[in-house]
């Protein structure tokens, strides 16, 4: 499956953005996630989305801010993002595959990623 990112930009805090990430192929039996990368930071869990239920799992630095979402029958997984702070700035990274649900907080365990999309927020 290869995934494609859209949606980032340049916005003020306080705005909100839209991530969008395609699939090529059918991944509505696996788990997807966003992760972030900012510049001279290791990758760093974002949000996830269960391959079963649809549950949902945020980091604790976003969570009531950003919501996490998909669309099987549109191969594609959202990102919204809402009152966004310039400590969001990063690389945003899309992920699938099918990790245990105590490891879906690290990025090892995804089997397929996206380019990125850069998200940069000034104040």
């Amino acid at each position: 499956v290869q995934l494609q990112a859209s949606g980032g930009g340049l916005v003020q805090a306080g705005d909100s953005l839209r991530l969008s990430c395609a699939a090529s192929d059918s991944f509505s039996g696996d788990t997807m996630g966003w992760f972030r990368q900012a510049p001279g930071k290791a990758r760093e869990f974002v949000a996830v989305i269960w391959r079963r239920a649809g549950r949902t799992y945020y980091a604790d630095s976003v969570k009531g801010r950003f919501t996490i979402s998909r669309d099987n029958a549109k191969k594609t997984v959202y990102l919204q993002m809402n009152s966004l702070k310039p400590d969001d700035t990063a690389v945003y990274y899309c992920a699938g595959g099918n990790p245990i649900l105590s490891s879906i907080y690290s990025a090892d365990n995804y089997n397929y990623w996206g380019q990125g999309t850069q998200v940069t927020v000034f104040s």
